[in-house]
């Protein structure tokens, strides 16, 4: 009876969550993001823009585990305060990866879906922030590799979509890619859930009966010049780094943790 009176408040609590976060990106368009605009340099918005982003998603993770709704542990946080110019590349498995990646990160740059430029609820904040869409791939790549010179530190799912629980990692490509081109590091972080929740095809009602529990550990950067230095065509290259990352990404080992 008890963890069925729990279920429901979890529930309770999720659609609540919902409503905030969506309300929470509202008050960031319409208040907070005007201010930034007051900075003169484009690099100086975007900053400010993530940092205010960064601050809102641990607020938001900070009401959901004190809300009972989950739990969440982050391993080696601190490592990416050694990072600029170089890729972030995790497992995707839940709709909450990115919000308990980018509450770490001191700088955030990702790709997002162009249709969400539009969205009414985050738009403002993807364009704030300079995230970067995926409409073109040549003009992508370029944006890519301007951001990694500038020091950035760009956050990529290469999955391309939610992993399906149960199933074995599949990567794309395309992060593989862009590594060789940029000639950046790649930092790995993995991220599990357990119970698995707000995963690909489930909806946000379907909560699990046991409380959810978030463990991310930033794990060690893989060095690419070592790839580089393989003398065969960039697609074999490409085919082998993806190969390494996703063995590398079944298990990171953790670091310094940041408990929610």
């Amino acid at each position: 009876m008890l963890s069925r009176v729990a279920q429901v408040w979890r529930l309770c609590a999720t659609a609540l969550s919902y409503l905030l976060f969506g309300l929470g990106a509202l008050l960031l368009t319409a208040s907070w993001f005007p201010l930034a605009a007051c900075c003169r340099r484009p690099a100086q918005r975007q900053r400010l823009a993530q940092t205010m982003i960064r601050g809102a998603f641990r607020t938001f993770l900070t009401v959901l585990s004190a809300a009972g709704v989950l739990s969440y542990r982050i391993h080696g946080a601190e490592r990416l305060r050694q990072d600029g110019g170089c890729l972030l590349v995790a497992n995707h498995p839940s709709l909450l990866d990115y919000v308990l990646l980018a509450s770490v990160m001191p700088q955030c740059d990702c790709i997002v879906k162009q249709a969400l430029w539009h969205n009414p609820f985050v738009g403002g904040i993807v364009r704030a922030a300079g995230y970067l869409p995926n409409a073109d791939p040549e003009s992508l790549f370029s944006r890519c590799q301007q951001r990694l010179q500038q020091g950035g530190i760009l956050l990529i799912f290469p999955e391309g979509t939610r992993s399906v629980p149960g199933a074995a990692l599949h990567l794309q490509r395309g992060a593989a890619h862009l590594a060789l081109r940029c000639r950046a590091d790649v930092r790995l972080a993995h991220i599990r859930c357990e119970p698995a929740t707000l995963t690909k095809g489930a909806p946000w009602y379907q909560i699990p009966r046991r409380k959810p529990h978030f463990e991310v550990t930033i794990g060690r950067k893989v060095a690419i010049a070592p790839f580089l230095a393989a003398a065969q065509p960039e697609s074999l290259t490409a085919r082998a780094l993806t190969t390494f990352l996703t063995q590398a990404l079944t298990f990171v080992e953790p670091g310094t943790s940041y408990d929610g």
